[in-house]
Order: structure tokens, then C-alpha cells, then sequence
């Protein structure tokens, strides 16, 4: 019988072994479990089988889920673009924050972080494709945003996240990869203590296993489809 934990073991494996192809160890990439659109049930089921990081994109659906299985020790990711009036809640109730793409957005991501909690791990979001219907800063623009979050006490900067424009190209797939990763190269010599890449979803995370992602976000091969589309708005 095909279930979420046999999935999940199937992902896994697949990673360990891009991994190992691509010179690395084993254990070097990290599964986030993408569970937007998925009950909280299936989130639990999957936290039973040993997943403990779980990424959301929408924020209401988020919190309610993170108020039903609150007897459950999950890092909480929030991937999805932010709008300035949920920075609060989401600094509030989230462990990490992959998409900050403007200065705006970090300041009050700060300035919400409560001080009695660890600082906020967050991630830049790149833009490597300049595609408009995306969220994202510019390649040019990403060491002052580097900068930028630096100052800000209760934000700690890890990397990149990146959602590269889909293709059927192997070798373009790889490129838009590797352009990221050598943003993140460029910041790293600027001074910039970084160790997180996360790039590559179901489709594509072997490729970019191959150009250092560290944590790769997979949802729908391990959840299956989305059990219905969500009305709220996340830009």
C-alpha cells in the first residue's frame, strides 16, 4: 500500500543518493516537507515517521495547524511570499523564513520577533529567473539586502532560497542553480556566515543537490496531490 511514510522513505532515499552522485554525504541535504494545502492529520502522521520540518506557504492555514498539533515539537518554515501586514504573526510563530526579498519586510520582521524567543533563521529569496509573477530580489541586489539584515539583531541570515523557472532542459535547470549558488559564493566572501542553500523541489532536486542545495522543499511526492486549492492570499 503506497502511504505518505512510504513515500517520504522513497524521497529520502533519492536524496541520500543525489547526494552521494554529487561527491557529498549522505546526510548533507536536509528534507523540508512542503505541507501547504495538506490537513494537519497527514502532518502528523508524517511527524510520527521521524520528519520534523515542515514548510507552509499560507499563513492562516499555517497557524491553524500549528495550533492543532501544538503537542508536537515541529520547526515551523514559512516559504511563501509575505505581505508587510503578516509579518507579526509570522515572526511570531515561525522558526525560519525563506522569502525575504526587501528590506521592508526584514525591518518588521524584526522589529516583531519577540526577545524572549531564539533570533528568526532566515533565508534571502532570489529571483535567478527575473520572472515577474515571482517574489525575489535580483542577483545585484542581494549583498545590501545581506547587509542590510546583518544590522538586524533579532534576524539571524543562513543563505538563499531560490525557485528557478521550470524547464525541461537539464542543462538550463542546472545553470539556474548554479547562478544561485554562486550568489551565495559572492556573499560568503563579502563575510556573510552562511550554510543553508535551499533549492530544488519534487521535480528537480537532484539537480540542485548537484550545485550544494541543503535543504530541499518537496511536497506533492510525498503528500500526493493537494487535497484543495486555498483562497488565501499570500502576496
Amino acid at each position: 500500500m503506497d502511504t505518505i511514510g512510504k513515500r517520504w522513505q522513497a524521497i529520502k532515499a533519492r536524496i541520500e543518493a543525489a547526494a552521494l552522485d554529487a561527491g557529498r554525504e549522505a546526510n548533507s541535504v536536509s528534507l523540508l516537507a512542503v505541507s501547504k494545502a495538506h490537513p494537519a492529520n497527514a502532518i502528523r502522521e508524517l511527524f510520527m515517521e521521524g520528519q520534523c520540518q515542515f514548510g507552509e506557504n499560507y499563513l492562516q492555514e499555517a497557524l491553524a495547524k500549528q495550533q492543532e498539533l501544538n503537542d508536537l515539537a515541529i520547526t515551523w518554515h514559512f516559504i511563501g511570499p509575505i505581505q508587510s501586514n503578516k509579518t507579526q504573526p509570522i515572526a511570531q510563530h515561525f522558526d525560519w523564513v525563506h522569502s525575504i526579498d526587501r528590506s521592508k519586510i526584514a525591518d518588521r520582521l524584526n522589529a516583531a520577533r519577540d526577545a524572549s524567543l531564539p533570533a528568526l533563521q532566515v533565508c534571502i529569496q532570489i529571483n535567478i529567473s527575473d520572472e515577474d509573477s515571482k517574489s525575489g530580489t535580483s542577483a545585484a541586489e542581494a549583498l545590501a539586502l545581506a547587509e542590510h539584515i546583518r544590522q538586524l539583531p533579532r534576524l539571524h541570515l543562513r543563505g538563499l532560497m531560490a525557485i528557478p523557472a521550470p524547464t525541461d532542459d537539464p542543462a538550463k535547470q542546472r545553470a539556474q542553480f548554479h547562478a544561485v549558488r554562486e550568489i551565495y559564493q559572492q556573499l560568503q566572501s563579502a563575510g556573510h556566515a552562511l550554510d543553508t542553500l535551499s533549492m530544488g523541489m519534487s521535480e528537480d532536486f537532484p539537480a540542485a543537490i548537484q550545485e550544494g542545495a541543503t535543504i530541499v522543499r518537496v511536497g506533492s511526492a510525498i503528500f500526493g496531490a493537494r487535497i484543495k486549492p486555498t483562497t488565501e492570499q499570500s502576496t
